[in-house]
């Protein structure tokens, strides 16, 4: 292939990302400055090599899976960020007061809004972990209630940190629900997550009736906490869920029930995990999601936090912005 022809394959992809329209050779006659005999030519070759291929209701070509593929691959530029979407990221990534699994979370909320694609993020599953510790950490006071506010954070052993803000009764004694965690962790402690709710009834519930007032609610409480952390979201976080079913492309009926049955698919979302720490670029059937979609993804680590960022969208997608956005968030939550 040729210059031209690679220059006209990188106008082909680009406009039909934006119009979503097939691509006619007398639309590109001005682009080139040459005649439409040419260009017809040169749609003629890169048809033959499988780059562009006739769209069935239309005398217009439209873009390949390898087309796309040598597009991302040889043709694609970075595209920069505008200031309100670094503005926008960097906000969040800075504040101090977000764990680093919720920074994540509200950044992909973000690239989602920004790029109106659907993004996931993959955390590390929780089945295989145990309790290693739960601590309570005293806040302010509701100045209108008089209730008090505390943080509850569980670490397990492989090393996942999860808290939880609560309002309690100004009738709970402070020291007796911190008594209450230093007993669940001396007791509990190596406990599969999934496990604890039922110790914590059959076993602290009826130490803790003994010692402390008010043991109904401190039980509550704590019961409460720890189905909150092994409920909690999953480890499959969606944030614009159902926004490639707003693509023209999902616009039949069983195409948008497909979809919705692969999204809410667990073990199929799962398989987008990925352990590479490039940002790769899968398309249609190399998704092994489904043959219609781009997904764009990589693996991140922060300390004890890993995972997978993945963005999809349809095949026709915005490669060169979704591909900077998730550069930028890794290089920043990594470095």
């Amino acid at each position: 292939m040729g210059d031209r022809q690679e220059e006209l394959l990188k106008i082909i992809v680009e406009t039909y990302i934006k119009t979503f329209k097939p691509i006619s050779s007398k639309s590109l006659v001005d682009i080139f400055n040459c005649s439409s005999a040419t260009i017809r030519n040169d749609m003629a070759l890169l048809e033959d090599l499988g780059y562009i291929e006739k769209e069935h209701t239309s005398s217009g070509r439209i873009p390949s899976e390898k087309g796309y593929k040598y597009y991302t691959s040889n043709l694609m530029k970075p595209k920069e960020l505008t200031g309100e979407d670094v503005l926008k990221l960097q906000t969040i990534l800075s504040n101090n007061n977000l764990v680093v699994s919720d920074a994540i979370t509200k950044c992909m909320e973000i690239i989602s809004d920004i790029t109106h694609y659907t993004s996931v993020v993959i955390g590390p599953t929780k089945a295989n972990n145990t309790l290693k510790q739960i601590s309570i950490i005293p806040l302010d006071e509701d100045e209108t209630t008089g209730d008090r506010r505390v943080v509850a954070v569980l670490i397990t052993n492989k090393g996942i940190v999860e808290n939880k803000h609560v309002n309690i009764s100004k009738n709970i004694n402070m020291g007796e629900l911190i008594k209450t965690s230093e007993l669940i962790n001396k007791a509990l402690i190596g406990t599969p997550l999934d496990k604890v709710a039922e110790r914590l009834e059959l076993e602290i519930k009826p130490c803790i009736k003994e010692i402390v007032d008010r043991y109904e609610e401190i039980y509550n409480f704590f019961s409460t906490a720890f189905n909150d952390f092994t409920m909690k979201k999953s480890d499959i976080i969606f944030s614009g869920k159902t926004n490639i079913l707003d693509f023209k492309e999902y616009s039949e009926p069983d195409k948008i029930k497909d979809m919705i049955s692969k999204l809410e698919d667990v073990e199929l979302v799962k398989r987008i995990e990925t352990n590479e720490d490039e940002v790769n670029i899968y398309i249609g059937e190399e998704t092994e999601f489904d043959p219609d979609v781009t997904i764009v993804k990589t693996h991140y680590s922060v300390g004890n936090d890993e995972g997978t960022l993945a963005i999809i969208g349809p095949k026709r997608m915005e490669y060169d912005k979704v591909v900077t956005l998730l550069n930028f968030l890794k290089k920043y939550i990594e470095k």
